[in-house]
């Protein structure tokens, strides 16, 4: 067919009295222009018609995947393929009479034809993620340290291929040519190598996820982890900051995950008062008449003064002196209240640790130290509930007639 053209040109031009020098060139050019018409026309069926087509039966289906590969423009870079073929098959018979043109133009077609195919390779590993995003899977274990390994990949073999198609070799060879700059090459990607095997352990660990609470210190971070890829993990932090961390030092550094804590039934309230020492002392009956009114412990009193007078009794202790047998104290009377006062809150889960001991006795006072856990985990409501029970704590403290340790002040020095 195009011989037929190619003789029906030149007759044209012969006929319009051309010379006979610029006949052949006039109707090679004339047939290159109608080679790229035809490739634009062949661009043109692919995508307004193959395509579309494509598009229509995509939406009529109930699966998302083919509507994902629409979204990512995977079959919109097929559709740039056609134009290619069209010419590398036309160019030869359009400039017949220019062996060198033809050669540098094929070039350029598989030049570009292997580039449309690596953008078509990039554009379905996105396809690939974001359909994994869409699985429940997804927010236990992220992919993106992987997909974007494998883009990396994909401009290695491509970046070699072309250099191979430029200039004419195996890229078998071109490949065993670049063992010499394997040392250059782990050094340019260092960090990705470093966080691809960061990535591999902490994801197959389950060390971290998309949506953990995390604490960095080495890195100031204290917040939840909103994107993991191959060099880095961004958190955000309380305050709205965002850090990013290389990911190779969450695996080769300490850093701690809040996990387990949002997992389980209460966040940890771990917090205590010191109590001055010099105001620990046995309990008076009128002190014990005082404290068997208030509602939290008036059994627990009464019981435990029944308790504490049979043993005395049967060890036949002299009750005039108080070192003699056991005694209620207002710090062990106070303990028992609390006790009794966190049980009392719903705030407070019962079905976990709940305990009010004593620490080691200091230069600061007695330490009584709360250690119990609140339902609501969210840092504001937890911080609310634990700023309320230790707002109740220490003013209800003088009612046990103990004091709270505390430094003295300049009012102190001037009230003395």
């Amino acid at each position: 067919m195009f011989k037929y053209i190619d003789e029906s040109i030149t007759d044209l031009f012969t006929s319009l009295g051309f010379h006979q020098a610029w006949i052949d060139p006039a109707a090679s050019l004339s047939e290159l222009l109608l080679a790229l018409l035809v490739s634009l026309l062949l661009y043109f069926v692919a995508h307004k018609f193959i395509i579309q087509v494509i598009k229509r039966i995509a939406a009529r289906t109930t699966s998302q995947w083919d509507d994902i590969l629409i979204e990512r423009k995977v079959f919109d870079r097929l559709a740039y393929l056609a134009p290619a073929y069209g010419l590398y098959y036309l160019i030869p018979i359009a400039l017949e009479p220019y062996p060198e043109v033809i050669s540098m133009l094929l070039l350029a077609i598989r030049i570009y034809t292997v580039l449309i195919f690596m953008f078509l390779i990039l554009a379905f590993l996105d396809t690939v993620f974001t359909i994994y995003q869409q699985y429940e899977i997804s927010k236990m274990r992220s992919i993106k340290g992987y997909i974007q390994v494998g883009k990396i990949v994909v401009y290695i073999i491509f970046t070699v291929l072309v250099i191979s198609v430029l200039v004419g070799q195996s890229p078998i060879l071109i490949l065993g040519g670049f063992g010499a700059f394997s040392a250059v090459l782990l050094l340019v990607f260092k960090d990705s190598l470093l966080g691809l095997v960061a990535g591999v352990q902490l994801t197959s660990n389950d060390m971290l996820r998309p949506g953990d609470w995390i604490t960095v210190p080495k890195f100031d971070a204290d917040g939840v982890v909103r994107d993991i890829t191959l060099t880095s993990v961004k958190v955000q932090n309380a305050d709205k900051t965002i850090s990013v961390i290389p990911a190779y030092s969450l695996f080769t550094d300490s850093f701690k995950n809040w996990r387990g804590m949002q997992e389980s039934g209460g966040r940890r309230i771990k917090r205590w008062v010191n109590i001055d020492m010099t105001s620990i002392k046995f309990c008076t009956p009128e002190m014990l008449k005082k404290f068997n009114n208030f509602q939290y412990i008036s059994q627990y009193v009464e019981d435990k003064e029944a308790e504490i007078r049979k043993h005395n009794k049967e060890k036949g202790f002299n009750p005039e002196f108080t070192v003699n047998g056991r005694r209620q104290t207002n710090i062990g009377v106070f303990r028992a209240y609390l006790m009794r006062y966190l049980q009392n809150r719903e705030e407070i889960n019962p079905n976990m640790n709940l305990i009010v001991r004593q620490l080691q006795p200091a230069e600061n006072g007695l330490p009584i130290e709360i250690y119990c856990y609140s339902k609501e985990k969210e840092f504001d409501e937890y911080e609310s509930i634990q700023a309320d029970i230790f707002d109740h704590i220490l003013a209800v403290i003088p009612e046990f007639d103990l004091r709270i340790f505390q430094n003295p002040t300049g009012q102190d020095y001037r009230s003395s």
